[in-house]
């Protein structure tokens, strides 16, 4: 099985996966990306063939290339339950199974609210592959657009609980802004400093820094590592106070994100 980060936009990843004969694709934000990766891979003369399309959550830069797919190759669409999705066909909640029979693939579904409040994570154990939208970033989590900061922390936690190997496919390449951040609210974790050179040679080569694992982000995100005391100390520098709970030592780390 292959796994393709197609760029897209500005800082998007489009991941694909493929057999070298069937394609499944997550987030298409831009149809013209997909398009092209199609008709450029695989073992056929023809490319790949479109087989389905998972999404996470209904921001246009995850949605915006559907109908134009689905106007060229019509393939099941998965997505969220809880939103409203153009194109989506069969909609999905936590512990539901999505089965790709073309790849045969089964992906276990889970709730993960927070960014949006019917975000969804898609996690495949045989492939050992987490797709999680802007839920978890390398380094990094999404911002909390709909949900609250509870509901984000708890998203976490359920995708921090998947195996350490798992491969964690993220949709956008903020990396190396995320270990800024890090190395301000973590500074003593010389694993931060490692990775952050590695994620430098491999943007300086073109190359993505993801996927990332479960296993790294419990090392270098922060986002994870709320209750470690130093990042603890660098909060309470920061803002002048200890949060009073993990709920919000999480909000104060956000916050001080989005202001980084």
């Amino acid at each position: 099985m292959h796994i393709l980060a197609l760029p897209a936009f500005r800082d998007n990843y489009i991941w694909m996966i493929h057999d070298t004969r069937s394609a499944l694709v997550v987030d298409p934000g831009d149809a013209a990306v997909v398009t092209a990766a199609c008709a450029a891979g695989g073992a056929q003369p023809q490319g790949l063939r479109l087989a389905g399309i998972l999404v996470t959550h209904h921001h246009p830069d995850h949605t915006g290339g559907i109908a134009a797919l689905l106007r060229q190759t019509p393939v099941p669409v998965w997505g969220p339950q809880a939103e409203d999705i153009g194109g989506v066909s069969q909609s999905v909640r936590g512990g539901d199974t999505v089965h790709v029979p073309a790849l045969g693939l089964d992906w276990h579904v889970l709730d993960v609210p927070g960014h949006t409040l019917g975000h969804i994570a898609f996690h495949c154990a045989s492939l050992g592959v987490l797709l999680c939208g802007d839920t978890l970033f390398s380094a990094g989590c999404g911002r909390l657009f709909e949900g609250t900061a509870e509901q984000m922390l708890q998203s976490l936690d359920r995708l921090a609980a998947l195996p350490a190997h798992t491969q964690v496919l993220c949709a956008h390449e903020y990396t190396l802004g995320n270990l800024q951040f890090a190395r301000s609210v973590d500074a003593d974790n010389a694993r931060i400093e490692a990775y952050q050179a590695w994620c430098a040679r491999q943007r300086a080569s073109g190359m993505p820094t993801l996927p990332s694992t479960i296993g790294r982000e419990l090392e270098v995100n922060p986002f994870l590592r709320c209750e470690q005391p130093g990042i603890l100390a660098q909060l309470q520098q920061h803002f002048g106070r200890m949060p009073a709970d993990r709920v919000e030592t999480f909000a104060m780390l956000r916050q001080w994100k989005n202001d980084f």
